[in-house]
């Protein structure tokens, strides 16, 4: 389940800290600040605990661990944010990542499919898009190595977002960074304003980017994360019953069913198409809150299994203003009954992050709704789903 390396214990702002610039390697637009799941472990951890994510996303909660000495597990049915949160499980540096960046090149000198289309010529420079598909190619086919892992989320974060004065930052013409550009509006954003894609040194952008999230050495390698349906038992497979000490997530919220498409380019990166595409597969189900609420409990369930009794499970969890049920509602009643007790739930604030990235566009957004940490206890007499079979631990390559 990983190494356990030296903790880091951080003063002041750990969102900001050099320490923890690999977090920052690709913007999500549904941030778990670093802080919330680095300050729960950091009072309250001890040392050999394990911690489990089933909604991984970016990999905040499997990274935080990892800067504490502590063993962390990550799922999330995402693509993109497996191949995220994945390199923050590895070791790299400047020098291996060029270097996996050129032999990833070398192995694919022709691209077998490049996308066209009004979007693709005006959302980058045709040599641009050439050695993206290349390197694009090359990923699918391995993406073993600690070096191309860390490629993969470099390329990832560049791969789209604002143009810059002076040496190029990201790869696409003016984009937001935290979501893909839905394609018919950025069409007419570029050409009402007269904007061309640069031909930019895609190389230069991964030594910069490389240098800025692996010049400092967070930890050994450690933690494991899986691209994987947290509702289904096969997804566990290989992990011991009772094994972990604590849960920290933040699953998607009612309603809240765009991941994918809102990540439409980076999910086209590790193997999606070319297009965006608004099918839910391998998501909760949003039909009304008892069904999403009842597929929520499933993993609190699968997570009951695994977690010791007296484990500790933090939830953050909320609502969006198209829909109005009440998340503390939804959140209590998947917990019933799944082997968790809720012993608190505190208000977390307002959600906003996301606001100054989608002002790239000029979008407007709507008033953050507020969110909540819910706190349970793993209970003795649990229910949990059983049927988790042992087998290899999965990884995603």
């Amino acid at each position: 389940m990983g190494q356990k390396g030296s903790p880091r214990v951080l003063a002041g702002d750990v969102d900001s800290s050099s320490l923890t610039a690999l977090n920052r390697i690709c913007p999500y637009f549904t941030m778990f600040p670093l802080r919330v799941p680095y300050g729960i472990m950091r009072r309250h951890g001890r040392s050999g605990q394990r911690v489990l994510d089933p909604f991984c996303g970016r990999g905040t909660t499997i990274y935080a661990a990892r800067l504490l000495g502590l063993e962390g597990i990550g799922l999330d049915s995402s693509p993109v944010a497996a191949a995220v949160a994945a390199a923050k499980t590895v070791t790299a540096t400047t020098r291996s990542i060029v270097r996996a960046y050129r032999s990833a090149l070398e192995s694919i000198p022709q691209p077998t499919q490049v996308p066209d289309g009004g979007f693709w010529r005006l959302a980058y420079h045709p040599r641009t898009l050439q050695t993206l598909c290349r390197l694009r190619e090359a990923l699918l086919v391995d993406c073993r190595s600690d070096s191309r892992v860390a490629l993969r989320a470099i390329l990832l974060g560049a791969l789209h977002g604002p143009l810059t004065k002076g040496t190029s930052s990201y790869l696409s013409n003016q984009s937001p960074r935290t979501f893909a550009p839905k394609p018919a509006y950025a069409e007419r954003f570029w050409v009402r304003r007269n904007l061309e894609p640069r031909d930019v040194n895609v190389e230069a952008v991964v030594r910069t980017r490389a240098e800025r999230y692996f010049a400092v050495e967070t930890t050994p390698r450690g933690g494991e994360v899986r691209l994987a349906d947290s509702r289904r038992s096969e997804s566990y497979r290989g992990l011991p019953d009772q094994a972990f000490d604590w849960v920290i997530t933040s699953p998607p919220y009612y309603g809240m069913r765009t991941y994918v498409p809102d990540q439409w380019l980076r999910n086209w990166f590790v193997g999606g198409p070319d297009v965006t595409d608004y099918s839910a597969e391998h998501q909760l189900r949003h039909s009304s809150p008892t069904d999403f609420a009842a597929e929520l409990k499933q993993v609190w369930q699968y997570a009951g299994r695994l977690s010791k009794p007296g484990a500790r499970m933090m939830v953050r969890f909320g609502g969006i203003n198209d829909r109005t049920a009440d998340p503390v509602t939804i959140i209590k009643a998947s917990l019933k009954e799944s082997a968790w007790e809720v012993s608190a739930i505190r208000s977390a604030g307002l959600a906003s992050a996301g606001k100054r990235q989608a002002a790239h566009f000029g979008a407007g957004v709507d008033e953050p709704r507020a969110e909540f940490d819910v706190w349970a206890v793993r209970t003795d007499g649990q229910t949990a789903c059983s049927g988790i079979s042992p087998a290899p631990a999965l990884r995603f390559s």
